[in-house]
């Protein structure tokens, strides 16, 4: 078998790999990158094994959930950028963007026709899982071979055997486990060195039925607006791509990874990584992040600590801005793939703790508390200037500050009619102007705030009941709010 740990592969359906097909090819959904990709890597060593052509399918339906001129674009410039690393290579890359929902439907499987397997990547959440199980199971009717491969994560998925309710349980697990992972990182170049077959031609017959994206034109000013999208969420001001991606990196380790330890409640410090949109689209993987910390730090493998205490700090043995930014991550970010992985509905309310539906319940809000639509809501038109300017940091920039999430999300819960209306109107609006939206981080956010991954904070409140409250006046007094007033505000403080 090609050189993937068995703990990242998935094989759907046991068929036999087709070895009179034409081509090997990579299905890119969810690590639209070339470099320290374990699905690519496993798709090269299939081709070389094989003696047959590599072509990776980047495709970009147009009616997926929150589909808009904002995620769309950052998708699509990391096409380009992917067009660009593999146009010298002899890997065919097809980008695809469809034009009218529908228009896609077919062209995986007349590429699967002529491929000896099809190779694509395992994400937990959002509507991929659905859509590769569908993929796989028509696959598997046409006796073509289909796996998958999990590059999400320092520690690979399966290698968590259960789900983890508490962040100290699961860096636990992760101190006993990862070791032996960190042995096991992806080629930082799938492609260097590789002696592939002649690059594949897709048949004329294809390319009319499916056309190659004109990746110029979509990107061009307007470019998106023949598109059946939602083009009221406009584009953000920072490129997706691979190579935003790694300069931002670069960026980061160089001049702000220092001072991340003090950038948690600082609103204009400089040193947040800004990596997760990046993260979110594959544009970068967990394991060039890693890598990049570890050659700054001048980390090796020796120097990581012998007990599994869950402790956030000294398990590294780096200094603690590096402690306190791996274990965001890694502990942080792959607990929520854990709970992905293990519940995949885990953004539904009746996965919430059972003790925080309970006080919820318990404990209602006020009939006299204010509510405010969710279009009120999504215009930021509170009479809260705070949660004001946090709504317009995520509907122009795409994101909102960590400390500022939090109490956004916790003011939703407060204003809502209940609960369970709190948290649809928090993944609606999180899901529509994120960018980095619709991930697994994304879900352990959000359900914090309804007392996941937390515990309980008396005294019991209305509307509250023991989960954790937060309020716009605890933040005046812990942060210096003028300047970001002034950025997102347009109300007086």
């Amino acid at each position: 078998m090609p050189g993937c740990p068995p703990s990242r592969l998935h094989v759907f359906a046991e068929v036999p790999v087709r070895t009179a097909g034409g081509m090997v090819l990579y299905w890119m959904i969810a690590q639209r990158r070339r470099r320290s990709n374990f699905a690519l890597e496993h798709a090269v060593d299939w081709s070389r094994r094989l003696g047959k052509p590599l072509v990776v399918l980047e495709a970009l339906r147009c009616a997926y959930p929150y589909a808009s001129d904002r995620l769309h674009r950052f998708v699509i410039e990391g096409m380009a950028d992917n067009r660009v690393a593999f146009a010298r290579t002899r890997v065919c890359h097809l980008p695809y963007v469809e034009p009218r929902p529908g228009d896609g439907s077919g062209l995986l499987e007349a590429l699967a026709r002529e491929a000896c397997l099809v190779v694509t990547d395992e994400w937990p959440c959002f509507f991929l899982p659905r859509m590769v199980g569908a993929a796989a199971a028509l696959l598997a009717r046409m006796r073509v071979r289909c796996e998958a491969v999990d590059g999400n994560g320092l520690l690979p998925m399966r290698a968590a055997p259960r789900m983890f309710e508490r962040a100290v349980d699961f860096r636990r697990h992760l101190q006993r486990a990862l070791p032996e992972h960190l042995l096991a990182f992806p080629a930082a170049d799938p492609l260097a060195g590789a002696s592939l077959p002649d690059k594949w031609r897709p048949p004329l017959a294809l390319t009319r039925r499916w056309p190659e994206a004109d990746l110029e034109a979509l990107l061009a000013p307007d470019g998106l607006a023949r598109l059946p999208i939602d083009h009221a969420v406009a584009p953000v001001d920072h490129a997706g791509g691979a190579v935003a991606a790694a300069s931002r990196l670069r960026d980061f380790i160089a001049d702000d990874l220092p001072r991340y330890a003090e950038a948690g409640r600082d609103l204009d410090h400089p040193a947040l990584s800004r990596l997760s949109p990046y993260l979110h689209f594959g544009h970068l993987s967990p394991h060039q992040v890693a890598r990049a910390v570890f050659a700054r730090e001048g980390w090796s493998l020796d120097r990581l600590g012998a007990s599994a205490n869950g402790r956030k700090q000294g398990w590294w043995g780096m200094p603690p801005a590096a402690e306190a930014f791996m274990d965001q991550l890694v502990t942080w970010r792959e607990l929520g793939f854990n709970r992905c992985f293990h519940q995949p509905d885990a953004q539904r309310y009746a996965t919430l703790p059972a003790w925080a539906r309970a006080t919820l319940a318990n404990h209602p809000r006020s009939p006299a508390a204010r509510g405010y639509s969710l279009r009120r809501l999504s215009e930021a038109r509170t009479d809260d200037p705070i949660w004001n300017a946090a709504q317009r940091e995520l509907t122009r920039d795409g994101r909102i500050h960590g400390y500022l999430r939090m109490l956004w999300g916790k003011h939703i819960l407060a204003w809502s009619p209940s609960p369970r209306a709190a948290l649809a109107r928090i993944l609606e609006l999180n899901d529509r102007f994120a960018v980095d939206g619709r991930d697994p981080n994304s879900i352990s956010g959000i359900t914090w705030i309804f007392g996941r991954y937390d515990h309980p904070w008396p005294p019991a409140r209305p509307g509250f009941g023991t989960v954790r409250y937060m309020s716009s006046d605890s933040a005046r007094r812990k942060l210096d709010m003028d300047a970001y007033l002034e950025r997102y505000g347009g109300d007086a403080p």
